[in-house]
């Protein structure tokens, strides 16, 4: 049966999912073919089983994987909303620690929504030694805004939320991020997907994007990172019904598939954990571009890698909570499985298309050479298009994208080389069980 507010052009995911999965396959035939001359010279070099490895790692499977984005979000057509301006009862959780800073301005933002339903907002001080609590009080009497404060002393992020959810008495919770600012529109837009998804949605990720860009030249290069990057991942994820993160920072929960769960874990990286024990309840997951919220980007490298280093921990997390094939959706268990290789395809870039990179300078070809630059328009194709995307998502919420063109060229050449080697330690910090590092 057709979903309502779809078009009369409207596929089936089936048979969309089944004409990527050709296209893309037939992507990477093309690319082996290609590169047969590579692969037996550097099988003489290495031998054939370690070429072959090799090279799946730094061109075939990356192939496959931005195949499979550039042509599901070609053919993503997001179905219209059926409510765009819902009211539904829904609880705003703000889990803060020593936030005092950050969480009027915050507060504010949630001040602003135009959102016509109930909407309770508690911030959970989380065992601050700042008068985080007293700010958010004056805050909510200056915005007039009602505020509830609950208090939990022992301090992780998890601790704070799950005190939250236990106090909520609506069907919907959302979170936020006590340093993310929200668009006038996220809440009513993000509630807005809930109410227009298929029944059994159980989360709704909302958009997060860099507030923080013009700070310095890593912050320039993030903000591309989470304005094509994580969002084109998520687009395509979500047009599955199966986006695998609903983060923290601000997404949409059913409360009671929350609580079915177990709350929030501990986990480094809880809401990724939290989003696949939803996915093996059976509850689908959801993107909403359009409600967006702002968020800070570490500006140092030393903070840069600790937190993308906790995010790759995080997914050892969920694969440790919950395997790929524990998930009841094929559509899941696909996903989940190919996050399986994300952490080979960082192995491969650190010791091999980096190092063969440094040969290349020196006039030793091995492994990066003349023939890298073909992999190249297809990495273009794909920020290209979601650009086009995301540029619409501004332009429907009265937003310009900022001219920021040398962070662009540099997330383009320069960014994953920082990403995977970053990743690759915190994959050893998981296995190694070394010690959580927040800040």
């Amino acid at each position: 049966m057709r979903p309502e507010g779809w078009s009369r052009w409207y596929v089936p995911l089936r048979f969309k999912f089944a004409g990527v999965q050709v296209l893309a396959l037939l992507w990477v035939a093309v690319s082996v073919y290609i590169s047969l001359p590579w692969l037996h010279a550097l099988g003489r070099a290495v031998s054939m089983p370690a070429a072959l490895i090799i090279i799946a790692g730094i061109a075939y499977v990356p192939g496959y994987m931005n195949a499979l984005q550039l042509i599901s979000l070609i053919w993503d057509r997001q179905p219209p909303l059926r409510d765009d301006d819902p009211a539904e009862a829904i609880t705003l959780l703000i889990a803060a620690h020593n936030e005092s800073e950050v969480i009027a301005t915050t507060l504010e933002k949630v001040a602003a929504q135009d959102y016509a339903g109930p909407m309770t907002v508690m911030v959970i001080d989380n065992a601050s030694t700042d008068d985080t609590a007293a700010v958010a009080r004056k805050a909510g009497r200056q915005f007039g805004l009602q505020i509830r404060i609950v208090r939990e002393a022992t301090p992780g992020k998890h601790y704070a939320l799950n005190r939250g959810l236990a106090e909520v008495r609506t069907k919907l919770v959302a979170t936020l991020d006590a340093d993310t600012l929200l668009h006038p529109q996220a809440i009513r837009r993000l509630v807005a997907r809930y109410v227009s998804a298929p029944v059994g949605t159980g989360s709704v990720a909302g958009s997060v994007l860099v507030r923080n860009s013009r700070s310095n030249f890593l912050a320039r290069m993030q903000e591309w990172d989470y304005f094509l990057g994580i969002a084109s991942t998520k687009r395509f994820q979500g047009m599955y019904l199966n986006t695998l993160v609903a983060q923290g920072a601000f997404s949409l929960y059913v409360t009671d598939a929350v609580r079915e769960a177990g709350g929030w874990p501990d986990a480094i990286g809880e809401d990724i954990v939290l989003t696949w024990k939803l996915l093996r309840q059976g509850q689908r997951s959801v993107f909403e571009p359009t409600a967006v919220a702002f968020t800070e980007v570490p500006t140092k490298f030393r903070h840069f890698s600790r937190q993308r280093s906790r995010w790759a921990r995080g997914m050892l997390e969920g694969f440790r909570a919950v395997k790929p094939w524990e998930q009841p959706s094929p559509m899941a268990r696909y996903l989940t499985g190919l996050d399986v290789l994300i952490p080979f395809m960082d192995l491969a870039y650190t010791f091999c298309w980096i190092p063969g990179l440094a040969l290349a300078c020196l006039g030793r070809f091995y492994i990066v050479g003349p023939a890298t630059i073909l992999v190249l328009p297809l990495t273009l194709a794909v920020n290209f298009t979601l650009y086009r995307r995301q540029r619409r998502v501004f332009e429907s919420l009265g937003l310009r994208v900022r001219r920021n063109p040398t962070g662009l060229v540099a997330y383009v050449l320069l960014y994953q080389m920082m990403m995977s080697p970053v990743s690759v330690f915190g994959y050893a910090q998981e296995l190694s069980r070394a010690r959580r590092v927040w800040q």
